[in-house]
């Protein structure tokens, strides 16, 4: 197929496209380079026939419609946004700007170049979002796709937005849109101010370990590249108008994540006392969801995917990568990341 992928140089639109061209598909990367992309996330295709690079803004509408008119893809895989929470409290209009509007401005261009194309039957447009627009969940249960949206962050809010002018653009214009919701990714490439790549670089620096409020908050962690396989297939094989959640099946508290990371350390570059002891509990932040879970019952049943990577496997396979690629994140952290001690550069 030929592609679009957008954020295509980010966390996990940069899985995406590796696995992509890995698999024979020739793409379209957009991304517009902000803080927590690099093209060094996609250096393995860049020299690829099959992979091209625009530099473009999803802000921006008239490149968009120009970009597809030009490429002319099967399928389009959205996954540029702006996705830290934290963030997101600290500057919501660049969330709904980014996460909102450069959405719409995608739709419309996806929309425009479908028509004009003659509406062909292979097209797709792949829309990815979040758990978090679910809100937050008791002890018990999990976020299934007709879970109802309650979204408690700028950052939530905005792609829940996003997520209703996808479903808006396929019942009103026919656009054939499949939606996708995922659990906590991790692993390579990750930007070091997301918990897990945050807390290996803090460890390895000697600097206090961030946890929030008493570390109890639980997530269902999902590793990237069973995430990025299970995007191609929602793609190529998902049913249009249709939602599918991907979780990892892993489901772990903060601080045992934390103390995890802590243990493998400790095998992989150990030092004279346990990482463990530099862990510190800070402030809660505002709006806080306690726990997320994701159901995949759909995704395995209907497409046949599960993730394949457990999360004791992934998070040792990414310690040795944070391990293996010093110059990688040495060159994330600077004074833009500045956050909970980021601005200061590991050793």
């Amino acid at each position: 197929m030929r592609l679009i992928v957008t954020g295509g140089a980010g966390f996990i639109g940069s899985a995406v496209v590796r696995l992509a061209v890995r698999e024979g598909h020739d793409v379209l990367n957009i991304d517009a380079l902000s803080y927590a992309s690099s093209l060094a996330n996609v250096a393995e295709v860049s020299g690829s026939v099959r992979h091209r690079f625009a530099h473009a803004d999803i802000r921006d509408a008239d490149a968009m419609r120009a970009l597809f008119r030009d490429y002319r893809p099967d399928g389009v895989i959205h996954l540029a946004a702006e996705t830290h929470v934290d963030r997101s409290i600290d500057a919501p209009r660049v969330f709904v700007e980014t996460n909102v509007v450069g959405t719409l401005n995608l739709l419309e261009a996806a929309r425009a170049f479908w028509l004009d194309a003659g509406s062909p039957a292979r097209f797709r447009f792949l829309h990815v979002s979040t758990d978090e627009v679910f809100g937050a969940l008791a002890a018990d249960g999990k976020f299934t796709e007709t879970s109802p949206y309650a979204p408690n962050s700028p950052y939530a809010a905005s792609k829940a937005a996003s997520d209703h002018l996808a479903r808006a653009w396929h019942a009103t214009y026919g656009l054939p849109v499949v939606l996708t919701n995922c659990s906590n990714n991790y692993g390579p490439f990750q930007f070091p101010e997301k918990l897990i790549p945050l807390t290996i670089l803090a460890a390895l620096g000697g600097r206090p370990l961030p946890v929030y409020g008493d570390g109890r908050n639980v997530r269902d962690w999902l590793y990237v590249e069973d995430h990025a396989a299970a995007l191609l297939l929602a793609l190529s094989s998902g049913v249009v108008g249709r939602s599918y959640n991907i979780g990892g099946d892993a489901e772990a508290t903060n601080i045992d994540i934390v103390r995890a990371l802590c243990g493998i350390l400790d095998e992989k570059r150990p030092k004279a006392t346990p990482y463990d002891r530099q862990i510190a509990f800070v402030a809660d932040r505002p709006g806080h969801d306690f726990r997320y879970a994701i159901d995949s019952t759909r995704i395995r049943d209907e497409l046949g995917w599960a993730p394949r990577t457990t999360l004791q496997v992934g998070l040792a396979t990414t310690v040795q990568w944070f391990l293996d690629n010093e110059s990688w994140w040495r060159g994330r952290i600077d004074e833009r990341a500045a956050r909970l001690g980021l601005g200061v550069t590991p050793p």
